[in-house]
């Protein structure tokens, strides 16, 4: 001890576990209590972790950002964690703490019901641009490629539609400019949509909340940029289609990405002067009025900022996850299952805390209309 604070051994045990050896994963898990699963794509590597923290009493956060082993696991294991009694949470990171809880953020601070949200993620970077290492890409080419899989698991579940609150939110064209960041945008590919709208069922099933409507995009500054990445997108979606195409992609994520994927990944340079801006523009209605017979006459702008997207502010958002697990437990769902971040911490103070490690949450602007 020095000074009142606990000190850390110098030397910190190594548990070597491999998803091919489920006894090792078992070892693993009995002594945990909480584990922080960072491995993916976890379509190939997930699976035997969650299945070992559950049948051992563990808890598991990971940082996925992949539809259909997020969804696949919903359905695969809720009803056993919560028999357990512990809980399974996915895309704890990046994707998609910031956009979850973000909306729940919004619906927090306006004065009255939210009905619906569009939020633009804008990265900045330094001098020397930006990077990110290929495991996201190859978790991408995976998962576009097999895009078949999700429909089915999403049809098979034969969920009754979350009702709509207010006008149907619009969607924006493939390429559109937003009037009030000064930039264009295109729709971003990444989880949040599929985690935000998981998140909003449960609310509204579970805590009787009324459901936001969610659409998310991607800055890209001027049009160069934004037809340069379209014609990427529409490049990458065609190659997925094909088992050479894939191969490809995986060998030469820098020629395909144009620049922004490689297997190096960032400098620390890059990570350094790198950095986000997640913007929710909300709208809804004041209290007193009725989205039954009237338009939305509220508007809300929110903001989370935070530090470089995948090296700091993902273990950040990781970390704080699993410290909320440990320390608000009475916040919880009574039961244990698998669940998205915006279900499991909706009550609990997970926003506070990323405020105080440099995820910072602030409204920007509210009014009437």
């Amino acid at each position: 001890m020095s000074e009142g604070r606990p000190t850390l051994s110098s030397e910190v045990e190594i548990i070597v576990c491999d998803i091919t050896n489920p006894a090792s994963l078992d070892e693993m898990a009995k002594q945990a209590t909480v584990v922080l699963n960072c491995v993916g794509p976890y379509r190939f590597y997930g699976e035997p972790v969650v299945k070992a923290c559950i049948e051992n009493g563990a808890s598991c956060i990971d940082i996925c950002g992949e539809p259909q082993f997020l969804e696949l696991m919903y359905w695969k294991y809720h009803e056993k964690a919560a028999e357990k009694g512990v809980y399974i949470i996915g895309s704890s990171g990046f994707d998609s703490i910031p956009a979850d809880l973000g909306v729940i953020y919004t619906s927090n601070k306006i004065n009255g019901t939210l009905t619906a949200v569009e939020s633009f993620l804008t990265i900045h970077s330094g001098p020397e641009g930006l990077c990110i290492h290929d495991s996201t890409w190859k978790s991408a080419i995976y998962g576009f490629g097999d895009q078949r899989s999700l429909m089915r698991l999403r049809k098979g579940a034969n969920l009754k539609p979350v009702p709509t609150v207010g006008p149907k939110l619009k969607r924006r064209w493939p390429v559109s400019y937003c009037r009030e960041l000064g930039s264009y945008s295109i729709p971003f590919m990444g989880a949040d949509v599929s985690v935000v709208k998981q998140t909003q069922r449960y609310l509204h099933e579970n805590l009787e909340q009324s459901p936001v409507q969610y659409a998310a995009y991607v800055t890209v500054g001027g049009i160069t940029s934004a037809m340069k990445l379209m014609f990427a997108g529409l490049f990458f979606l065609f190659f997925v289609k094909f088992g050479i195409g894939r191969q490809l992609l995986i060998k030469f994520p820098w020629l395909f990405s144009f620049g922004y994927f490689s297997k190096q990944g960032p400098t620390q340079k890059q990570i350094d002067a790198s950095s986000f801006t997640m913007t929710f523009f909300g709208q809804g209605y004041s209290q007193g009025s009725s989205p039954d017979a009237s338009k939305p006459n509220i508007r809300i702008c929110t903001q989370v900022k935070g530090p470089e997207a995948s090296y700091v502010a993902t273990p950040i958002a990781m970390v704080q996850a699993a410290m909320t697990l440990l320390n608000d437990a009475s916040d919880l769902p009574r039961a244990g299952g698998v669940f998205t971040p915006g279900a499991a911490f909706s009550r609990t103070k997970l926003i506070d805390r990323l405020h105080q490690h440099g995820i910072e949450f602030s409204v920007i602007s509210s009014s009437e209309v």
